[in-house]
């Protein structure tokens, strides 16, 4: 059991992560354009990350937790190797400064372990399908959305001076970041929940008695319905990875802040304030789908829209190349380290 408890505070590291390394998508417009200082900033952010487990179910936690590797083959050993998989390409692209997603460094890590350990036939290939579509669906459609809100806000805009349309959206991003971080919290936490609910299946930890574990961590009902055969992520879960991932983003990954708020485009307050509410739109949708889309990519393709929509040349399109090689990279890389993790372990276990 001391296995799995160890597991469970590694999944926790890993929520920790999630919101240190993408504190940036929630916080970098409002830094950049002056809205708010970086530390209210932060604040503003991890407090709506926190609250959104009071508006979104956990959809994405299940397709987490059953829909990218079968669950009979899953144990806690499997589970590490995802692990170190994500946390260590979260770290290394956190290191250069690049906007990666988390939730696909948790995917590759599943996807890595997984097929070492049962193959091919190991891994759900629906689930797998529908996340990496939403690799090139999300940025899509933020930017689409960030564009198409754009026109019609610049349009409205120029019938009012600027220093009033600049008050105005210094306001109104705030909550527009407001609805982004509660967006990003309700997405991107439940992928902790659906990896914890599967270390505290009972099947999953072999040669243990993690009945203490579930007991502690499920109610009655919640166990009921658990025993009936029905993938429960327990309320006690959900809040403890919401606190894990706002704790992440009062940390800030100031390296990240800084390529997504001034190296990507020059962005003012009524841009920021399209971008946000572009990029909330999109991850409320897929998160109400089950999706475990990347936020990273959806406030990117955002971002990229609202300046291509100012300026073409006002978007730096080599910064922009280098976050998109990062993108399609992640899956197989945290998949490859998770791979050499999960055989590792089971070397030495051995």
């Amino acid at each position: 059991m001391t296995w799995i408890i160890f597991l469970i505070l590694l999944a926790l590291f890993f929520d920790y992560l999630n919101g240190f390394h993408d504190a940036a998508n929630a916080v970098s417009t409002v830094i950049s354009t002056r809205v708010l200082s970086p530390r209210l900033a932060v604040w503003w952010a991890a407090f709506f990350n926190f609250v959104a487990f009071l508006i979104f179910k956990t959809a994405v936690a299940k397709t987490i937790g059953s829909g990218i590797v079968d669950i009979n083959i899953v144990d806690a050993d499997l589970v590490f190797g995802a692990l170190v998989g994500a946390c260590s390409w979260n770290l290394i692209t956190w290191w250069f400064g690049l906007p990666s997603s988390s939730s696909h460094a948790l995917i590759g890590g599943l996807i890595g372990a997984g097929f070492l350990k049962g193959g091919a036939n190991a891994l759900v290939a629906a689930g797998i399908f529908k996340t990496v579509l939403f690799i090139f669906v999300s940025p899509l459609l933020g930017f689409v959305l960030s564009t198409v809100i754009g026109i019609l806000v610049f349009n409205i805009c120029n019938y009012f001076k600027p220093s009033k349309v600049d008050g105005f959206f210094r306001r109104a991003e705030l909550f527009s970041a407001a609805a982004y971080s509660l967006g990003y919290g309700g997405n991107d936490a439940q992928k902790t929940m659906g990896i914890i609910s599967m270390l505290l299946v009972g099947g999953m930890a072999v040669g243990a008695d993690i009945t203490p574990l579930q007991e502690f961590f499920y109610s009655h009902e919640e166990l009921v319905a658990m025993h009936a055969g029905e993938f429960v992520v327990p309320f006690s879960v959900v809040i403890i990875c919401q606190f894990a991932i706002a704790v992440g983003t009062l940390s800030g990954g100031w390296r990240i802040v800084k390529t997504m708020g001034q190296k990507i485009t020059r962005l003012r307050p009524v841009d920021g304030f399209c971008a946000e509410s572009a990029a909330g739109i999109s991850i409320f949708f897929a998160s109400f789908l089950g999706i475990p889309v990347s936020t990273t990519h959806t406030i990117t393709g955002s971002i990229v829209g609202i300046g291509a929509l100012r300026r073409l040349s006002g978007v730096h399109w080599s910064v922009a190349r280098r976050i998109v090689w990062a993108w399609f990279i992640t899956i197989p890389a945290a998949a490859f380290i998770s791979a050499v993790a999960y055989g590792l372990k089971m070397i030495i276990s051995w």
